[in-house]
C-alpha cells in the first residue's frame, strides 16, 4: 500500500512538473509578442556588451564593470574608453536603429506597401545632398554655416536638407487639402534622382581631401559618434519614437483602406501628415549624425511581421528593439571584421541586408 501511494504522488508530482513546464514553454512562446520581446531585449542587451568591449582596445567584463561604476581602483585608460568612446557609441547605434526600423515600419503601413522605406520620400537624398554640399562648399560659399554652428553644422546640414526635400514632396503632392500618397511617392524618386545628381555635381568638383570626408560620411559610420552627438540628436529621436508609436491603431486601420479607416472615425490627411512628419524628423537626425544607413527600415519591419504579425501595436516597438540591436550588432562587426581598421556600418549593412532581402523574397515568391 505504502510502495502504491509513493507511486501515486511520483506520478502527480511528476505532472504538475509538465503542466507547469508546458504553462512556462506557452509564456515564453517566442512567436507571442511578450517572448519575441524578452528575446529582443536580451539580444539588444547581449549586443551592447559586446560593443562596449571589443575594439583597439579589448576590455575584459570585469574591467567593463569598473569602469562603467568608475571605481578608484579603476584604469583611467579604461574608463575614458568606457565613457568617451564606446558608451555615445552604443547609445547612439541603438537610437539611429530604433529610428530606422519603426520609421520603415510607419512608411510600410502608410503606404500599404511592404517595399516601402523611409527614403522613398526623399529625406535620405535630401541629407545626403546637404550633407555633401556643407563638405564640398563649406570653405568658400557656405562658410558663414560653419562659422555660425562649428562641430554641428554638418548635421544641421544633413538634416535641413532633408527636411526640405520633404516639405517640397508635400507641398506637390497636395491637392485641395488632401494628400495623395502616389503622388508623393513619385515625387520622392524624382527628387532622390535631383538630389543624387546634385550630390553627384559637387562630388565632380570636390578636391581630394573633401572626396575623403563625403566618401566616408556617405557610406554611414558611428565611428565618431560623442556625447555632444547625442545630446543633439537623441530628443529628436527619442521623441520620434515615442510619437511613432502612437500612430498604431490609425495604420492599423489603413491597413483595411482609407476609406474604412476614414468610417472608422480617424482624420486620413492628419494621419499622413504626423506620419510623414515624424518619420521625416527621425530619419533626418538618424541620417545627420550617422550618414545614410540603407536596409534597416526596410528588412526589420519585414523580419518582425513575419515573427509577430502586423498588428502595429506589437510591430512598431518590436521593430525600434531590432532595429538596435540589429545596428549596434553591425558597428561590433564593423570593428572586427578588418581590425584595428574599421569597415563604414553602412557597407556592413549593406552586405547583410541585401542578400537577407532577397532570401526573403525569394521564399515570400517561392510560397505563392
Amino acid at each position: 500500500m505504502t510502495k502504491a501511494l509513493q507511486l501515486v504522488l511520483r506520478n502527480v508530482r511528476r505532472w504538475q512538473l509538465n503542466t507547469l513546464a508546458a504553462s512556462s514553454l506557452r509564456a515564453w512562446n517566442l512567436a507571442s509578442p511578450a517572448g519575441a520581446g524578452v528575446l529582443l531585449v536580451l539580444l539588444l542587451t547581449g549586443v551592447s556588451t559586446l560593443g562596449m568591449v571589443i575594439g583597439p582596445m579589448p576590455l575584459s567584463l570585469e574591467q567593463l564593470w569598473t569602469g562603467l561604476r568608475r571605481e578608484a581602483t579603476a584604469d583611467p585608460a579604461v574608463v575614458m574608453v568606457v565613457w568617451e568612446m564606446r558608451m555615445p557609441r552604443v547609445l547612439l547605434g541603438a537610437l539611429v536603429g530604433a529610428a530606422l526600423a519603426m520609421a520603415g515600419a510607419v512608411m510600410q503601413g502608410l503606404f500599404r506597401n511592404p517595399l516601402a522605406d523611409p527614403g522613398l520620400i526623399g529625406v535620405t537624398g535630401g541629407a545626403a545632398f546637404g550633407a555633401v554640399a556643407y563638405i564640398v562648399l563649406g570653405g568658400t560659399l557656405l562658410q558663414f554655416w560653419g562659422l555660425q554652428w562649428g562641430r554641428l553644422a554638418l548635421p544641421l546640414a544633413a538634416f535641413l536638407g532633408g527636411a526640405m526635400v520633404v516639405w517640397v514632396c508635400w507641398h506637390i503632392a497636395r491637392r485641395h487639402g488632401e494628400t495623395d500618397v502616389t503622388i508623393l511617392l513619385l515625387c520622392g524618386v524624382a527628387v532622390n534622382a535631383i538630389a543624387g545628381a546634385g550630390t553627384g555635381v559637387l562630388t565632380y568638383v570636390a578636391n581630394d581631401e573633401q572626396l575623403r570626408s563625403l566618401t566616408f560620411w556617405s557610406m554611414g559610420s558611428l565611428a565618431y559618434a560623442s556625447w555632444e552627438d547625442l545630446s543633439l540628436v537623441a530628443p529628436w529621436l527619442l521623441w520620434g519614437v515615442v510619437f511613432l508609436q502612437a500612430l498604431a491603431r490609425p495604420l492599423n486601420a489603413f491597413l483595411l483602406g482609407e476609406a474604412v479607416a476614414g468610417h472608422l472615425g480617424y482624420a486620413i490627411q492628419r494621419v499622413k501628415r504626423r506620419a510623414v512628419l515624424l518619420a521625416t524628423l527621425t530619419v533626418g537626425a538618424a541620417v545627420a549624425v550617422a550618414g545614410p544607413i540603407g536596409f534597416v527600415g526596410l528588412v526589420i519591419p519585414h523580419w518582425i511581421r513575419y515573427w509577430v504579425g502586423a498588428d502595429h501595436r506589437m510591430l512598431l516597438p518590436l521593430s525600434a528593439l531590432a532595429g538596435a540591436a540589429l545596428l549596434v550588432g553591425a558597428d561590433c562587426l564593423s570593428r572586427s571584421v578588418v581590425a584595428p581598421a574599421e569597415l563604414p556600418i553602412g557597407l556592413v549593412m549593406a552586405l547583410l541586408g541585401g542578400p537577407t532581402f532577397l532570401a526573403m523574397l525569394i521564399r515570400r515568391s517561392a510560397a505563392h
